[in-house]
């Protein structure tokens, strides 16, 4: 039995016909089936009439039917498999026998190869134009699978990933540039589209949008160019290119930025943005020099995706109810903590999102802007003429702000300024590099920060990682290994238990078992104790009672409990653990 046989609802009655469908009409199929009444084709044709669009498209977005259950029908009325390509195990040179330019027009995926015939996943199968096309380029006998549009759409994307074509590019450059060559003469066709450097360019962005990548890594070593791009935290190898090609990959992309394209022995920071399929991206480029060439990184972040709202971020329900009577407050401090990359910038911009409305003014201190909100003032902190955070906070407090974000807190006069701003009658919000919430207060103090002031300003400490979840299509149970089991026995009460979780890997996750991830959250809020312990300065009686506060609700526990419902992996919970006491 073939997979997509083993995918169908009635294999006998939809085993796949070689030769050309039949022609139908799609709203008497879905009549006959009893899926919608003669009523409801009727106002669906008349509605076809006035916007010329598909009876299908029309039926699916006034919520007559679902996608699954029209191509579901058309499965049956053709006698064809009806295949659910989330768990189709997809095998790559079968699929690439149908160029990508054709796969996109005609809503087709080739899915297996059976020798004398070429199943063929269609979104239409009563497109016969589509048909006859498909089967010209194949020169084979095809038979046909139907399947939602959406999910052929999604698949098209994981699948038809760019990886030849930059690589293919990549190879086009080398040649192009030659032996010899003056990347100065690149600086006169920035606007060429093309030019080698610049297809590429496009190709490496418009992947790496595709697969939801958050930063792009272009890194010369000794023996080539290697890009990268990090998908969900983890670093994934794009291509291997000649690492000629790398000078003219930077200087390109300096441009773009308009930086200094001379300057190759410092290191430059920059910013553009890019359009890509009607979306736009904004770019943030980082060069540093390095024994081979320039490293380049480009941090994505899209200005059209909008921002996550408190209850999309991962908190859990006690903690995000707590945290919102804090929200409701009218000054003090709230500080989110954690390493680079863990989404604070998630938290704070959801939190600023909840809190916008005509009668509250709000003004972000920034470096850099990294999200647009409508109906918020939002400053860029440019060192180089000397508009520092603390100045720009200074001139922020004449600004008869209610609630403040500081970006960061990087030394002890821009902290100052925002804990007497927090004491003065202003919410503000802000970040510090710290382990988790606990240690947060002593590196204010650390900083040179009076102990008064941070025990009168300071009203909560959020600590928060990143961890990713499981593949919802590919996850199933996983036996610890003896050093996981360990590890959770030392965490878990005496006679407690839970049953791990993680996906093995499946075209819908790229063969990660991973699809996205969520934060995993401790808060701690300051009380009468804690406040009289940070204005004496005294740690352990401090860290004493911190910890009473935290007991069973740390970043720990919360990263097990998510182990318990089953949305991360065992191996994500231990990295959070093992970060923590490092």
């Amino acid at each position: 039995m073939n997979t997509a046989t083993a995918a169908s609802a009635n294999p006998a009655e939809h085993r796949p016909q070689p030769g050309r469908p039949e022609k139908l009409r799609l709203g008497d199929v879905l009549v006959q089936q009893r899926l919608i009444s003669q009523e409801q084709l009727q106002q669906t044709l008349e509605l076809q009439q006035q916007t010329g669009r598909k009876v299908g498209r029309l039926l699916i977005e006034s919520g007559v039917i679902t996608e699954e259950l029209l191509a579901d029908a058309l499965a049956r009325q053709l006698r064809v498999p009806f295949v659910n390509l989330k768990t189709f195990p997809f095998r790559a040179d079968v699929v690439k026998l149908l160029p990508e330019s054709a796969a996109r027009r005609f809503k087709a995926l080739v899915l297996e190869d059976k020798g004398d015939t070429l199943l063929v996943a269609m979104a239409d199968p009563l497109d016969l134009f589509a048909y006859d096309e498909i089967t010209r380029l194949l020169k084979r006998n095809i038979g046909i699978a139907a399947v939602p549009e959406s999910q052929l759409a999604l698949a098209c994307d994981r699948l038809y990933r760019r990886t030849e074509e930059i690589s293919g590019l990549a190879r086009a450059l080398e040649k192009d540039l030659g032996d010899a060559v003056d990347f100065g003469e690149l600086t006169a066709s920035a606007g060429a589209e093309g030019a080698p450097v610049v297809r590429l360019l496009q190709s490496l962005f418009e992947d790496a949008v595709q697969v939801g990548a958050s930063d792009i890594h272009i890194e010369p070593l000794e023996s080539g160019l290697q890009i990268r791009v990090r998908v969900d935290g983890v670093l994934q190898t794009q291509t291997q290119a000649e690492k000629r090609i790398g000078a003219a990959l930077a200087q390109r992309i300096k441009l773009m930025a308009a930086l200094d394209i001379s300057e190759k022995r410092l290191p430059q920071d920059g910013r553009f943005s890019v359009r890509l399929k009607d979306k736009t991206i904004d770019v943030r480029l980082s060069t540093m020099p390095s024994t081979y060439g320039e490293s380049v990184v480009m941090r994505l972040l899209s200005l059209e995706g909008g921002v996550r709202s408190l209850d999309t971020v991962g908190m859990p329900p006690d903690m995000l109810r707590r945290y919102r009577q804090l929200l409701g407050r009218t000054s003090g401090l709230i500080l989110v903590t954690g390493p680079t990359g863990s989404g604070k910038s998630t938290s704070l911009y959801a939190s600023l999102a909840e809190l916008n409305s005509s009668e509250l003014k709000i003004i972000t201190v920034e470096d850099p802007v990294e999200y647009r909100l409508p109906g918020i003032t939002q400053v860029q902190v440019n060192d180089k003429i000397d508009l520092s955070f603390s100045k720009v906070l200074r001139a922020t407090l004449r600004q008869d702000p209610d609630v403040i974000l500081v970006g960061e807190m990087r030394d002890a006069e821009t902290a100052e300024i925002g804990l007497r701003a927090a004491i003065t009658g202003h919410l503000v919000f802000s970040t510090l590099h710290t382990r988790d919430a606990v240690s947060t207060p002593f590196r204010l103090l650390d900083m040179g920060v009076p102990p008064y002031m941070v025990a009168t300003s300071l009203q909560a400490v959020i600590a928060q990682r990143l961890v990713r979840v499981n593949c919802e299509v590919c996850s199933e149970p996983h036996a610890p290994d003896a050093q996981e089991q360990a590890w959770l026995d030392s965490q878990l009460a005496p006679g407690a238990s839970l049953q791990p979780r993680r996906g093995r890997g499946c075209s819908a996750c790229n063969g990660t078992g991973y699809a996205g991830r969520v934060g995993v959250y401790e808060m701690l809020e300051m009380d009468a104790e804690l406040t009289q312990s940070a204005s004496r300065a005294d740690p352990a009686a401090f860290l004493r009672a911190a910890r009473e506060r935290l007991a069973g609700r740390t970043l720990t526990h919360h990263a097990l409990e998510l182990v318990r419902q089953g949305r991360t992996s065992l191996a994500e919970a231990m990295r959070v653990g093992y970060d923590l006491e490092d």
